[in-house]
This record gives structure tokens, C-alpha cells and sequence, in this order.
């Protein structure tokens, strides 16, 4: 196998993962959404986040269709699934706002490298097509990730408000 199919090879593979982990992030986010009453601004985000999601999938399936081929929809079940049962998990807690917003911060770095190792790839096999569409979606994936940073004190705050106040709303995301 020649090197540049080599290369074909692992691009096609990380960005079928790349799609997969992106089905994954929705079906994280879209139940945390629904619950969210207490913190407006983190539903706001997580709404704008599910949007550009979905503009990155979009992205994913055009750069996958130039190589005639298309994500794997067996991967994508299987991550959206583990996606959703870790969402669920941290429903059941008093503190789930915290939670997701820790694991929602480590989940954007995980996407974040991902985009990056894309990149490298996309460069060293010499798929400049992909470049511009993966540069948008990692920008997205760091400006989310910096959001997060940003908004765990307030989060943090008034959830400890909250706990403060007798827990009433606590629960209630």
C-alpha cells in the first residue's frame, strides 16, 4: 500500500470518528438543554453549541463525501448511545449542572485534539480541501471549550446559591 493511500486511509478513519464523536456531543448535549432552568445562559450556549454541531457534521459528510464514502452509521448509533446513558447518569445527581459542566469541558478538549490531529493529516496527505471546513469546526470546538472555562465560576456560584437556598431549583438544573 502506497503511503498516500496510507494516508487516505487514516483520514477517512478519523473523520468517520470525528462524525461519530460529533453524534455523540448531540446526543450529550440536546437532553441537557431540555432540563436547564436555572442557568439561562448555559442553555443559550448549549443551544448555539447543538446548532454548530450540526454544522460541523454537515462539514464531516461533505469533506467524507469527496472520497466517496460516508460516516459510519453503526459507530455513530453506538457513541450517540454512550452519549445519551452519560447524560442520563448525571441527571439522577443534585449537583448535575456541575457535572455536565465538567464533563462537557473535557468532552470539547477531546474534540478539540481531534480537529487537530485532522489537520495534521489533512496536511501531510495532501487533502487542502478539507483545511478551510476543519479549521472552521476546531474554532468552534476552542471558542465552546473557552466558554465553558469561563463560565464555571458563575455556574458554579449560583449553584451554590441554589444548594444555599434550602436546594429548592437545585435539582432542576
Amino acid at each position: 500500500m502506497a503511503n498516500q493511500d496510507i494516508m487516505r486511509e487514516l483520514f477517512i478513519t478519523g473523520l468517520v470518528n470525528a462524525h461519530a464523536v460529533e453524534k455523540q456531543a448531540l446526543s450529550i448535549m440536546t437532553p441537557q438543554v431540555e432540563r436547564i432552568e436555572n442557568y439561562p445562559e448555559v442553555a443559550d450556549r448549549l443551544r448555539l453549541h447543538i446548532e454548530e454541531t450540526n454544522g460541523q457534521i454537515a462539514r464531516l459528510d461533505e469533506i467524507l463525501a469527496g472520497f466517496d464514502t460516508s460516516s459510519s452509521a453503526l459507530k455513530d448509533l453506538g457513541l450517540s448511545m454512550t452519549g445519551g446513558m452519560a447524560a442520563l447518569t448525571h441527571s439522577v445527581a443534585g449537583d448535575e449542572i456541575i457535572k455536565n459542566s465538567f464533563a462537557n469541558y473535557a468532552f470539547e478538549h477531546f474534540e478539540i485534539a481531534a480537529y487537530k490531529s485532522l489537520l495534521v493529516m489533512a496536511e501531510d496527505g495532501g487533502f487542502a480541501n478539507a483545511t478551510p471546513l476543519l479549521k472552521q469546526s476546531l474554532g468552534e470546538e476552542e471558542a465552546m471549550a473557552q466558554w465553558i472555562d469561563e463560565a464555571l465560576p458563575m455556574v458554579t456560584r449560583r449553584y451554590a446559591t441554589l444548594y444555599a437556598e434550602g436546594g429548592s431549583g437545585v435539582a432542576k438544573v
